[in-house]
């Protein structure tokens, strides 16, 4: 009887939403507030069951123009994270379980550790190319040494037993995952251990773990020769140029290999912004970007020495390393600054209500918070970097840190004279993720059409997980559709934490659900967000295009089968039930 009272007041004040912007609401509370970002407005209704000290609902709508960038991939940041929160379920644990439980130098390794499971634990040198031997031929080829390209080679080992596969990456290290170079690394309270890449996470079952994929590489003159075959890695080594005609790749120091399947799996290039990229070299010299295992070495003896650090970005890398970087110094006495042009941290995914509410918790873990303004110039005085704001603020650090996302690697396009999308970046795959015959795209650098949201690029590791897997095994012969939606997560402070897929994107409406306790339901509170769920929808038909939930764990595979089913913001009322944002205790009875 309740909950069908529930969903009948949900559903009334849903309609009401469409029409009406501000006044009472069948004695409901209604306000209408400027938005932050551009003059929106958001309809705040508070709708729920009215017993004191129960769980109640708050529900708003964001009625927002909708932007042509919508969606995972206009929001071009490195989006990782893992949980700390006790019992929640790590949406990377399964993924993560080829990472390596090492035992590693007592400095950060100038060579990657990589443990497997039949050696034990294998420094991986860099390639020396002045020695290299490398095959002329090899079966399966992989461009770039990321999560997409590990996940590829298992596939194709999985599918073929004797393959041979060889992992060309330009970094000095084996396969890694990312993730946690902007989150668990930062967290980890014994820094001595995350100085070599050491950590402890929720998932990681008490077990100190590093980036590593576990995998027993050979060395790449050894791959002709293995009878079972193999997967060989080139480190330090840059793919130049591509010709699917003669199917050869040529590499940065010359040589040549011949291939018969090959996958561009290319990832990104952190973007830096022109007032530092093109400023004099005493002030490159304090100004990074972060991507890689040396940005995070470099950046964490920073931590260790100066003063202050300036992160400019206020996407998932710039708010997590934000609060990373606030979290490691704070017994030091490290000065944190943040700034980036959107309203507030998260801005361009989160609702405007939900974004403000973050920026303060980030404020609260130490994090001084300039949003809403660009920077106008930038010098160096007396050793310091000094940044002007287009408001008018002035700001000095020892050190910057660039975080406003990814340009996809599509260098190779020209030679192979493959097609890149002109909106959303990549080079442009179809269903089957190829790119032209015997050439597949996975990971960063893949523009695929998502049958229910479009043409799309993605940034997230499931989705270079996913998308690796699906082209390794179509590589072997398969042909597999590629229809995963995938999801992402990040955590920025112990209060703030979030899944999401589909279409995540703050200029599209959105209807929240959430649960929390109150008094009175006429002064149902709107503005603390401890845990719901937050639906994206089309602005033109109102199908559900998007689902966050928030602090919500769990929930990913119905969110994937809401957008799957095309369900639409009148069946909110009925979906809003089965993701259990309130209390067992105090579910209301049928």
């Amino acid at each position: 009887m309740a909950a069908n009272l529930w969903r009948s007041s949900f559903q009334a004040a849903l309609r009401s939403s469409r029409s009406v912007r501000t006044g009472s609401l069948h004695g409901r509370r209604a306000a209408s507030t400027a938005s932050q970002g551009g003059g929106n407005l958001n309809l705040i209704i508070a709708a729920g069951v009215g017993v004191a000290g129960v769980t109640s609902f708050a529900m708003w709508r964001a009625n927002r123009n909708q932007s042509k960038a919508v969606g995972i991939h206009s929001m071009n940041q490195e989006k990782v994270a893992g949980y700390q929160k006790t019992g929640a379920t790590h949406p990377e644990a399964e993924a993560e379980k080829l990472i390596s439980p090492p035992t590693v130098p007592d400095t950060p390794p100038a060579t990657p550790i990589v443990s497997t499971e039949v050696m034990g634990e294998v420094p991986v040198k860099p390639t020396d190319v002045a020695s290299l031997e490398l095959p002329k031929h090899v079966q399966y080829v992989l461009i770039g040494a990321g999560t997409a390209s590990f996940a590829a080679a298992k596939a194709i080992r999985e599918k073929d037993p004797k393959a041979k596969v060889l992992i060309i990456g330009e970094e000095e290290y084996t396969p890694y995952s990312r993730p946690p170079l902007s989150k668990q690394l930062w967290l980890y309270e014994d820094h001595e251990a995350t100085k070599e890449l050491k950590f402890k996470a929720s998932w990681s079952g008490g077990k100190l773990v590093d980036p590593f994929y576990k995998w027993n590489f050979c060395d790449p003159k050894e791959l002709p020769d293995k009878e079972e075959g193999g997967v060989a890695v080139l480190t330090g080594t840059k793919a130049v140029g591509l010709n699917p005609g003669s199917k050869t790749i040529k590499l940065d120091n010359g040589l040549e290999v011949s291939y018969e399947k090959c996958l561009l799996a290319t990832g990104g290039r952190p973007r830096n912004l022109p007032v530092f990229a093109d400023g004099p070299s005493e002030l490159k010299e304090r100004v990074s970007v972060y991507r890689a295992i040396p940005d995070y070495l470099s950046l964490d003896k920073l931590a260790s020495s100066v003063e202050s650090i300036l992160v400019v970005g206020g996407g998932f890398l710039g708010s997590e390393l934000a609060v990373g970087l606030a979290s490691r110094g704070k017994e030091r006495g490290l000065s944190v600054t943040q700034m980036f042009p959107e309203g507030g941290n998260l801005g361009l995914v989160l609702p405007n209500n939900l974004c403000q509410w973050t920026t303060d918790k980030v404020r609260k873990e130490g994090v001084k918070v300039h949003p809403g303004t660009l920077i106008s110039k930038a010098t160096v005085e007396e050793g310091k970097v000094k940044v002007t704001l287009t408001n008018g603020d002035e700001l000095q650090a020892d050190h910057v840190v660039v975080a406003v996302g990814l340009q996809p690697n599509t260098q190779l396009a020209t030679s192979a004279k493959l097609e890149t999308d002109p909106e959303f970046g990549g080079f442009r795959v179809n269903a089957e993720l190829q790119a032209c015959s015997d050439v597949w795209v996975a990971g960063d650098s893949s523009c695929f059409f998502d049958p229910h949201l479009g043409r799309r690029r993605v940034e997230h590791h499931d989705h270079a997980n996913v998308s690796g897997r699906l082209a390794g095994e179509n590589m072997t012969g398969e042909h597999k559709r590629f229809t995963h939606q995938s999801m992402f997560w990040s955590d920025v402070g112990p209060e703030v934490g979030f899944e999401a897929t589909g279409l995540v994107n703050s200029k599209l409406p959105t209807v929240g659900i959430w649960a929390r306790k109150t008094s009175e339901e006429s002064e149902l509170p709107v503005d603390d967000f401890s845990k719901g769920v937050v639906f994206y929808l089309n602005s033109s038909s109102g199908r559900i295009v998007g689902v966050l939930t928030w602090n919500a764990f769990g929930k990913m595979d119905l969110a994937k089968q809401i957008i799957a089913d095309e369900k639409t913001d009148g069946d909110i009322g009925d979906l809003a039930a089965k993701f259990d944002i309130h209390p067992k205790d105090s579910q209301p009875s049928s």
